[in-house]
């Protein structure tokens, strides 16, 4: 299952990512959890030891410039947009209570093609997973698709939106299914998050009339708890993955 999860930022793309991360670990599926957002906190929220330290793939500037053969920040145009990856899994990315994990780092220009070696070398990474790779594989995006380029897009399983109750997150989500469909992915779902009463639920439905939605998440002062006291939420209020089953049981 290929799965990536977008939203506008702050909706909680992250906290969904982890849940179902954890969840495909439980039932000892081996899972990449790939973090290709900018602000890049996939590893704090699974509990990954000293997640500051961890260096992105885009800052592998050596590795990238052997693989590529281009010579990052110089104006030599000529690099191979098809670099080897398929060793890169296994000797670049960590692991941690059975999840797999790598930060990307920024990537620019989806679905546009490869502007610098760093962006062929990320898209050749992202392409492999996707396409040629058979574990469980879930994306934290930025808020949009930026990392998806035409043919990866296609092998996507299902492209998850999150969305909160507000004005802001609703528009968002209209976007991404826009540029979502320019693209070819093939399915778009929703997962409405933050929800504290029936009206939240309610304005959620109203105003996305015509999508898909696989599941609501309550909102859970827990979360916060856990997060001041540098608990991974999942062992702090572990309640909150029953909500995660039924998304994975739909996804599935």
């Amino acid at each position: 299952m290929k799965l990536a999860v977008t939203g506008k930022g702050g909706v909680g793309k992250t906290f969904l990512v982890a849940i179902l991360a954890k969840l495909f670990a439980e039932k000892e599926r081996e899972v990449f959890a790939i973090d290709a957002d900018p602000d890049a906190n996939l590893a704090l929220t699974l509990g990954f030891p000293n997640p500051s330290e961890i260096t992105p793939l885009i800052k592998m500037k050596k590795l990238i410039e052997e693989r590529t053969g281009g010579k990052i920040g110089t104006s030599n145009p000529y690099f191979k947009l098809n670099p080897k990856v398929d060793d890169i899994p296994d000797k670049y990315f960590l692991s941690h209570q059975g999840i797999n994990l790598a930060v990307m780092g920024l990537v620019r220009g989806g679905g546009a093609g490869c502007t610098c070696p760093e962006n062929a070398f990320l898209k050749a990474l992202l392409r492999h997973l996707v396409v040629e790779r058979m574990e469980a594989l879930i994306l934290d995006m930025e808020a949009g698709i930026e990392h998806l380029g035409r043919g990866t897009a296609e092998s996507v399983d299902s492209l998850i939106v999150v969305v909160e109750p507000g004005r802001s997150s609703i528009e968002t989500a209209y976007k991404i299914r826009d540029l979502a469909k320019e693209i070819g992915i093939p399915k778009i779902e929703i997962v409405g998050n933050k929800i504290r009463e029936n009206g939240d639920k309610k304005f959620i439905l109203d105003n996305l009339n015509g999508f898909n939605f696989i599941g609501f998440i309550p909102y859970n002062e827990k979360i916060i708890e856990a997060d001041l006291k540098n608990i991974p939420f999942f062992e702090y209020c572990p309640e909150i993955l029953e909500e995660g089953r039924k998304i994975l049981a739909k996804l599935e």
